[in-house]
């Protein structure tokens, strides 16, 4: 299960929407065929690692698969991962773990049972989860897993009050950052930071097939036409206050405007989120201004932050959180560390909101 978690992890920049998975098929203590999946619409690990056993010329009948979610057992842009297993005359098949999605939901393993195939799981399935976090998150919240990516110095600044923030950390650290944004479905900032710092939103440091959507929350539409961010790459924009012409600018330009205004003409932050969820939204990487960041906390709307902080301080500058004076400590926002990670000069904290559930 840990080589068919290695095989997952190839498709971290690929497979979204549907999960990471890996699978490993084994016979006489050898491993006789391998894949993973590969992007929407085609081969399911399954199937790859099935094909890979047959261009070997390798025979798997009555072998071991070992694959990381449950075999699908309904037809989406493919065939079910269960139907070729059976076909193929599996003699075992080891889940790390059942399918949260309600179309199979143990039923991918209930049909390889019933054709006679052997069947477990519950196998490194913590690894798993965590692998296919955002997928997770979709299918039993429906909404994206959200990361809150923030670099600072130790004494918690991003900036200087003149904007100048480049660079705090080191190279690896935003080597590192690239590489979180490459496993997003998609990368939200706000108005302010295109404003401030013009964007471009996309991965450079790190090779990858696949860039993630680009979002803008921009309650009053004022995204300059010539902003970086709408160009190279698919942008949607969220607004609150509806201008029909600089929408048809904006679309004209090849973005999406999603209008979705709260109560005080801002961007409804919770809806967003299970819009975005709606949309097959599975990891969403947030990298905004203090601000925005304050308020998608406050709003229930963050499950995690990725901080990178430098070995420096700076004093009097502008902070990570937007978020207001408490009179006790009764109400502070608690968090657990989830890893802790030196990046070059520079520390990784993955960090987890209290209020998730302990499967998160």
């Amino acid at each position: 299960m840990r080589l068919a978690l290695e095989w997952a992890r190839k498709g971290l920049y690929t497979t979204s929407p549907n999960p990471r998975i890996g699978c490993v098929i084994v016979a006489a203590g050898k491993v006789i065929g391998a894949g993973v999946t590969q992007p929407a619409g085609q081969n399911h690990a399954e199937v790859q690692a099935l094909a890979d056993a047959a261009a070997r010329g390798n025979d798997v009948r009555g072998a071991t698969a070992y694959v990381t979610l449950e075999p699908c057992n309904h037809h989406g842009r493919t065939p079910p991962c269960s139907d070729a297993l059976v076909r193929a005359g599996l003699g075992r098949v080891v889940a790390a773990m059942t399918d949260p999605n309600p179309l199979v939901a143990g039923q991918g393993l209930a049909k390889l049972q019933g054709a006679g195939i052997e069947v477990a799981s519950g196998v490194l399935a913590d690894e798993a989860r965590e692998l296919n976090i955002g997928f997770f998150s979709r299918m039993e919240r429906g909404k994206p897993w959200v990361r809150m990516k923030c670099a600072a110095s130790l004494d918690g600044m991003t900036a200087l009050h003149n904007g100048r923030s480049q660079w705090i950390t080191g190279q690896a650290a935003r080597d590192d950052g690239h590489a979180w944004r490459a496993r997003a479905c998609a990368i939200l900032t706000g108005i302010g930071t295109v404003k401030t710092d013009d964007p471009q939103l996309n991965v450079r440091a790190v090779a990858t097939p696949r860039q993630p959507l680009r979002i803008v929350v921009d309650s009053r539409l004022e995204i300059s036409l010539d902003a970086r961010v709408l160009q190279g790459g698919d942008t949607w924009i969220v607004a609150a206050v509806a201008n029909p012409a600089k929408e048809a600018q904006l679309r004209a330009l090849g973005a999406e405007v999603i209008l979705l205004p709260n109560a005080q003409g801002k961007v409804d932050l919770p809806a967003l989120m299970l819009e975005l969820g709606r949309r097959q939204i599975n990891e969403l990487h947030v990298e905004a201004g203090s601000k925005l960041n304050g308020s998608l906390i406050r709003e229930g709307c963050v499950d995690e932050l990725l901080l990178y902080l430098a070995p420096a301080l700076i004093g009097d500058a502008q902070g990570m959180f937007g978020l207001p004076a408490l009179a006790d400590l009764d109400h502070q926002y608690r968090l657990r560390f989830h890893d802790i990670t030196k990046t070059g000069d520079d520390l990784r904290i993955l960090a987890r909101f209290n209020h998730l559930t302990p499967t998160y």
